[in-house]
């Protein structure tokens, strides 16, 4: 039987292959050179430590190379255990859909570095470039696909996903607006109103709740939709619609994305609310009105449906 991790390996490992075979060949077809952005990447990152790749001439262009050949089996690897991770928290996509997702996700896994570090800018690129960095990256997400998909792991056998209702989609939008505001409540919500959840783990969760509580009221706290504030939003309303869709058995493939877009619609309309709301009434009643609002949210999201996880136990009988 395959594993949640083994399948991510051979997944990350199966589309790496399939990146590089779809690169060669564009580079073959076309007479095209091999492209220097990885080398150039790994001299970003070293500068960005405060380092540097050691040696000179060409041992130092070849350390270069093979730092950037080992990164990029190491992203590819990486991804296909993320890609199976989500697959065995409940995520199903059709394979169009699935394939276009996961290249989406390696070619931003490459791309943003690159942009951020100032080693080449995608805005600039021609079409010619887009092409060949699309194609092979499209290649690696519908192999990585086919693996996942094709290679259940013993409790996915056993716990087949049904479709998502309206209802979970709805409650996975209305939690990811709560998220939004409390981005603490994106996982502490569906933890603190589970059925099955411990006394630890609702502790804790409710003290994470009421620190971010807290620290909403504090000078010195970041904006919510700063590059660093938002994609923990975002991560946590789709880790909450996630809970949820576990909870029902349910596909979490459009929970999740619901999830997200609530986060988003949430962290704008809470900075909103905050914005308008600055020169009518105290800062602090504001605050209060928010925190109310995304807890009543919350609430009306989670409470619905509480029951422990769906688990079934096989039972072997005679032959």
């Amino acid at each position: 039987m395959t594993g949640t991790f083994s399948r991510g390996l051979i997944a990350g490992a199966a589309g790496t292959v399939a990146l590089h075979a779809a690169t060669y060949l564009d580079m073959a077809v076309r007479g095209r050179p091999a492209s220097t952005v990885p080398q150039e990447l790994v001299d970003a990152v070293a500068g960005a430590a405060g380092t540097a790749v050691p040696g000179r001439g060409a041992a130092r262009d070849a350390r270069r190379r093979g730092l950037g050949e080992l990164a990029g089996i190491a992203n590819g690897v990486g991804l296909g255990v993320v890609f199976s991770l989500v697959r065995s928290a409940g995520v199903r996509m059709p394979f169009p859909v699935g394939a276009v997702v996961k290249g989406a996700a390696a070619l931003a896994a490459t791309d943003v570095p690159v942009a951020v570090l100032g080693v080449s800018d995608p805005r600039q690129w021609s079409r010619e470039d887009w092409i060949a960095d699309a194609l092979p990256h499209l290649a690696y997400g519908a192999v990585a696909q086919a693996v996942v998909a094709g290679l259940p792991t013993p409790e996915e056998r056993v716990l087949p996903r049904q479709a998502a209702s309206a209802g979970l989609v709805g409650r996975s939008l209305l939690l990811g607006v709560a998220t939004g505001g409390r981005s603490s409540l994106g996982v502490a919500a569906p933890m603190l109103t589970a059925a099955d959840s411990g006394a630890v783990k609702k502790l804790s969760n409710l003290a994470a709740v009421a620190g971010e509580l807290y620290a909403d009221k504090q000078p010195g706290t970041p904006d919510r939709t700063s590059a660093g504030a938002l994609p923990a939003r975002l991560a946590s309303g789709a880790a909450g619609a996630g809970m949820l869709a576990k909870r029902q058995g349910a596909n979490a493939a459009l929970p999740l994305l619901a999830g997200i877009a609530g986060s988003a619609a949430g962290s704008y309309g809470g900075l909103a609310w905050r914005t308008w709301a600055g020169g009518r009434m105290p800062a602090l009643q504001a605050a209060l009105v928010e925190d109310g609002v995304a807890l009543l949210l919350a609430l009306a999201a989670c409470l619905p449906g509480r029951r422990r996880s769906t688990r079934l136990t096989l039972v072997s009988t005679p032959a």
